[in-house]
Parts: structure tokens; sequence; C-alpha cells
């Protein structure tokens, strides 16, 4: 990472500082689906115009997409009109100081393992991710707070499976996304074996704006394990 890089970064995450700036911004990346104006007013509990001039500091900051959609059931003046809507950027903002660059390590590392046509390294990344998945379970941490303590951003669904916002690994993921699932998910069943729960509850599932896993509710099985 250049210092100019770095400059740019501290200048675009400077956004958060701001409380109310903060609050917004982790309303709209909470939800599965781009919000509006409207609905990020109310959750945090101030008038739209506030909200709307807040949520456009962030996306001229990078940090939140903007995107255009007529929204079903409004109605009124306007209603009619493509609403503006807001969702978490896909370009990820970092700053460290002095200057690191630990994602050119991590492409590197990645890309050496991907190329290693004896598996081996693959399959020690994965002993490695399990092991550190299992200590970081230790202390009896609640599985939420772990997976949450280690960039997951977890979310119970309906039917009780824990579903991942984010893939901390992202950025890699999109070069070496057989390895970085395959680690993902070594990592999540040492964690939950680590708990004290059973591993097999880790199913890989990718989709889209997904972490490639999802946990299952204790007792249920996924698909092909009996």
């Amino acid at each position: 990472m250049s210092s100019h890089t770095s400059r740019t970064a501290l200048a675009e995450l400077s956004s958060l500082a701001d409380p109310l700036r903060r609050r917004l911004y982790d309303f709209v990346v909470a939800q599965d689906a781009p919000v509006g104006r409207d609905e990020a007013a109310t959750a945090v509990e101030i008038g739209r115009t506030l909200a709307a001039y807040h949520l456009d500091k962030l996306a001229g900051a990078g940090l939140l997409d903007v995107s255009y959609a007529r929204r079903e059931g409004r109605t009124g003046p306007g209603a009619g009109r493509p609403a503006k809507l807001y969702a978490r950027a896909e370009r990820e903002v970092a700053a460290s100081v002095p200057p690191r660059n630990y994602a050119l390590l991590a492409r590197l590392l990645a890309g050496a393992a991907a190329a290693d046509e004896t598996g081996e390294v693959s399959a020690a990344l994965a002993r490695a991710a399990a092991a550190e998945g299992t200590r970081s379970a230790d202390g009896g941490a609640d599985l939420l707070d772990a997976l949450t303590g280690l960039g997951f951003e977890p979310a119970v669904s309906e039917s009780g499976d824990i579903t991942l916002r984010n893939c901390p690994f992202h950025a890699i993921a999109q070069h070496q996304s057989e390895l970085v699932c395959g680690m993902n998910h070594a990592l999540i069943r040492g964690l939950l074996s680590g708990a004290g729960s059973d591993p097999d509850r880790a199913e890989l599932a990718p989709r889209p704006g997904r972490c490639c896993v999802v946990i299952h509710p204790a007792g249920a099985r996924p698909a092909g394990i009996s």
C-alpha cells in the first residue's frame, strides 16, 4: 500500500468517525438488500433529510454503493420515480500507518498454494485453519460472537441456519475461490468442534454476496450427510 493510497483510505474511513454516520452505515450493511433513505432514517430515529445527507457523504467516501429502483407499495407524489438506494460498497477500504501490504502477501501465498499440484500446501492450510478455529472457540465464547470476532458477520435465518454475510478474505477469494472456500470451511468446522458442537453443521454452500459456508442448526444434517 503506497503512502498516497493509505492517506486516501484514512480520509475515506474518517467518515465513520461521526457517531450518527456510523449508525447509518452499520444499519445499511446489516441489511440483506439495498435500503432507502426513509428506512435508514426510521432505523436511527432521525429526519429523512439528515439521513440523506449522511448517506450521501458515506457514498461519496466510497463506503456505500448507490443504485436506483422503483419500490413496491409506495404511494403519494413521486411514488412512481425510482428511489435512491444504498448498500455496502463492494470495494474494500483499508489503511495502515506506516503503509503495509498484507493483501499482496496474501495473494502471493494463495497463488503459491493453488499452484502446488501435490495438494500438500492446501491440506496444510486446511489443518492450520481448523486449528485456528479451535483456538477461536477457547473460553467458551458464544458461537455468533466468535464468528463476529473473525469477521464473518453472522445472521440467523428463520430456519435456524446461520448465514455469513461477509467473507473476511473476499479480495483473495475472487481469485482463489476454491482455496479460500476450503480454508473457510475448515476454519468454521474447527470453531464448531472447539465449541463442543458437531463440525458437520458447517456446509459449503457458495452463493453471491455471502461467505461460502452455512451453519445448520444443531441436530440438522446438511444434504448428503447421513
